[in-house]
This record gives C-alpha cells, structure tokens and sequence, in this order.
C-alpha cells in the first residue's frame, strides 16, 4: 500500500545548509521510489490558521519509507534540515483508489 512521509516545516534558515539538503535529496529519493507530490505549494486557508511549509512525498509502501528515511545517503544529510528547521514528521499510509469515507467504520482498532 502507498505510503507518504509528511513534514511540517517551521522556522527555516534559508541558509547554504539547506541549499546543498534541496541539491541532494532526490538522490537519496530515487531508490526507494520516493516522488515528491507536495513541496511547499500555496497554501489556502479554509479552517483554522496555517503558518508552516508541508511537504508529502510518496513512496510505494511503508518499507520503502523506512528503508530511505534510514539510508547512509539521507543520514547524511538530514543534519542539514534538522539543525536549520523545525519540524514534525509523520508517515501515514495511503487508502486504496476506491476508498470510500465509511470504510473507516469497518476497520476494528486494537
């Protein structure tokens, strides 16, 4: 099942730091099927306030996730976004393409 890692990025220091995280992570993306399909887009606010950056990136399942957020080759360079940003980040799992609202009915929770 697809999996995304979403990041919710505050108090960034647009500095060379994240210059060279920008130049390298998709490198680091490639092998893991790892696609950026968010990255810091406009943002309209419909409820409550937003202030911070998103960024979504789809992987083909939660292995692939873990296995890049992992790699010597993202290691590497994830100092340069912690130490220059603040934020959360998540990994959730995506729903089937004939997903509906009431499927989370049938779902037992442990």
């Amino acid at each position: 099942m697809t999996a995304y890692a979403i990041a919710d990025m505050r108090e960034v220091s647009m500095g060379p730091e994240i210059v060279t995280y920008l130049e390298r992570i998709d490198e680091t993306l490639a092998p893991y099927g790892g696609k950026f399909i968010v990255h810091g887009g406009k943002v309209t606010e419909v409820e409550g306030s937003w202030s911070s950056t998103i960024i979504i990136i789809k992987f083909p399942d939660r292995e692939q996730v873990k296995a890049w957020y992992e790699s010597p080759a993202y290691q590497a360079i994830l100092p340069l976004r912690t130490e220059n940003s603040v934020s959360n980040v998540i990994v959730v799992d995506g729903v089937d393409e004939d997903h509906r609202a009431t499927d989370v009915l049938n779902v037992t929770t442990p």
